[in-house]
């Protein structure tokens, strides 16, 4: 279950060569995450597959020869191994960045240090922003690709060496958990994992042949999706004491099979090990016989920042981009605050992530059955349906936590309570990924063909953006508007921690007389429906724009 803003899938973690993923991982129950991007498309690769498309046809004997000679994945066995392996070791630091706020929240930090610590998932969002850069500096003898992963993926290691070190202390200092140095450090392994996955999406449509560069999506979907169940699900469950002692062990110790500490340094050495043998052994653009390769993208940086300004500047861009900053805001509250509020309300945190598992073949599913209704023009309708339902789910999350307390017993939870937790999961996924592949749908009609992958990526960008700052916000917020009153202690008050220090020190306790999390709960519903009735109509009347008014000025 996560705890930081949550990157759904419609939080789309975009790329310069304009793929986009859903980060299957970061779904963990109530968490918007990481906003979130794993079926993906890939419009550059599109637009190579349709260069290549032409030569093709302009030469039929070649092709022929190319057909009797490809060699199938079986001979390209060892490039998709090593692809699904760079990207199981990106989804590592992105589920453990993913565990901590649930680590944090059981040490009973304020709301404003998680809304703090958020703002490690927005690298993957940004991205777009230094994308161009990778692309374009380089060394030539080292490799275009390898110029950007080897060091990376080194620094990643490093970090890793270095967090398993001072994590502990940083944790479990005498003032409490050392949120800022803890965000700066995890917010440096997010960007380095958003840079090596820049490096790794170009270096996979030239390590693959032309035949087998399909299986680069693939890769990338399960790989990531891995990465981040072994280093958010798999290290929760080990981590906890209760857990290991309920299931794996015979005799009950105080702590989990692994500790933090142990986890960082295992995958800091598996980041240093793997990464040299990576720039020894790995040389890139080799040419296999009968393959092949898709040329490259090579548009320079500035002539891709100029075009980034010119597509944002269109007025029916400009008007879509408003929209989708502001059209999460309704979903905050309940995407980025309830999961940390059940685990405030003493459900284990290693059960809230496990129920992430029977979620997957629901998020597999999901989108295939939902692109049947968002085929046609008119994808932005089933967005709008799908909006007051998500709405609603909101609700249902505020009221299942002021339940959560009267339904715990002394051995902890009943079955049937998490039976309800997953139905009210599998609900919101339906809502989520009906809105999300609608959005994609759209994003992939209006964009202009000739620059789709430079396109979609912003939008994907921006519609990444309006689901994390609101996350940030309502996470900011809880505890302004929470109240508390001073009970056993007279003359005292709890309006702040240090108020609430002096509290308890005249021996009186602090005792919550409206909890925020309810507050901002009803008001991004009602800021939800307003949008709704306003602005997601504004939102459907887009679609009846000609395709003239989405067409980039650059290109008539």
């Amino acid at each position: 279950m996560p705890t930081a803003p949550i990157m759904e899938p419609s939080d789309l973690i975009t790329h310069k060569n304009g793929r986009q993923r859903k980060l299957v991982g970061n779904n963990l129950p109530f968490e918007n995450m990481r906003d979130v991007d794993r079926g993906e498309t890939s419009s550059p690769e599109l637009e190579v597959e349709e260069e290549a498309e032409g030569l093709i046809r302009g030469s039929d004997s070649e092709d022929r020869r190319h057909r009797r000679g490809r060699p199938g994945i079986r001979g390209e066995l060892g490039n998709v191994l090593l692809l699904l392996f760079l990207y199981v070791l990106q989804g590592i630091p992105l589920g453990l960045a993913g565990s901590i706020p649930l680590i944090l929240q059981s040490k009973s930090v304020s709301y404003k240090d998680q809304a703090f610590f958020s703002f490690v998932f927005w690298p993957f969002s940004l991205k777009l922003f230094w994308a161009p850069l990778v692309d374009a500096l380089y060394f030539r003898r080292f490799g275009r690709r390898k110029s950007w992963l080897v060091p990376t993926q080194y620094l990643l290691g490093l970090f890793m060496l270095y967090l398993s070190v001072t994590v502990n202390s940083l944790l479990q200092s005498e003032t409490g958990p050392c949120v800022v140095t803890l965000t700066a450090v995890f917010f440096m392994l997010a960007f380095l994992a958003a840079t090596q996955d820049i490096a790794v999406d170009g270096w996979a449509l030239t390590m693959l042949s032309r035949e087998n560069v399909g299986y680069a999506s693939t890769c990338n979907s399960v790989g990531q999706t891995a990465g981040y169940f072994l280093g958010n699900v798999l290290f929760l469950a080990l981590e906890s004491a209760d857990f290991c002692n309920k299931y794996l062990r015979i005799e009950p110790k105080d702590t989990g099979i692994v500790t933090l500490s142990d986890f960082l340094f295992f995958w800091g050495v598996v980041f240093l090990v793997s990464t040299t043998l990576v720039a020894v052994f790995k040389r890139e653009n080799e040419q296999g016989k009968g393959k092949r390769k898709a040329p490259e993208e090579t548009q320079g940086v500035m002539e891709t920042y100029k075009l980034l300004f010119t597509i944002i500047k269109m007025p029916t861009v400009f008007t879509f981009c408003a929209l989708l900053l502001t059209a999460k805001i309704g979903f905050s509250a309940a995407d980025a605050v309830t999961g940390l509020k059940l685990v405030e309300a003493g459900v284990p945190k290693e059960q809230l992530a496990l129920l992430a598992v029977p979620m997957v073949p629901l998020q597999i599913l999901l989108p295939v059955v939902i692109s049947k209704y968002t085929a046609g023009p008119r994808p932005l309708d089933v967005f709008y349906k799908a909006f007051p339902f998500r709405l609603l789910i909101g609700l249902e999350y505020a009221l299942l936590v002021w339940w959560t307390p009267s339904v715990k017993q002394e051995g902890g939870f009943p079955i049937y309570y998490f039976a309800i937790v997953l139905l009210s999961y599998a609900l919101h996924q339906v809502a989520l990924y009906s809105m999300y592949v609608a959005c994609m749908a759209f994003h992939a009609k209006v964009s202009d063909p000739l620059i789709g992958g430079t396109y979609m990526t912003l939008l994907n960008t921006v519609t990444n953006l309006g689901g994390n700052w609101p996350s940030t916000v309502a996470l900011w917020m809880v505890d302004p508007l929470t109240s508390k009153e001073c009970q056993g202690a007279a003359g005292q008050t709890c309006g702040s921690s240090e108020e609430a220090g002096l509290c308890v020190k005249e021996g009186g306790v602090c005792v919550t007389t409206l909890d925020g999390y309810y507050v901002e709960s009803v008001v991004c519903v009602v800021i939800g429906l307003a949008w709704w009735v306003w602005l997601g109509k504004k939102m459907r009347r887009l679609q009846e724009q000609s395709p003239a008014a989405w067409r980039c000025r650059v290109n008539q």
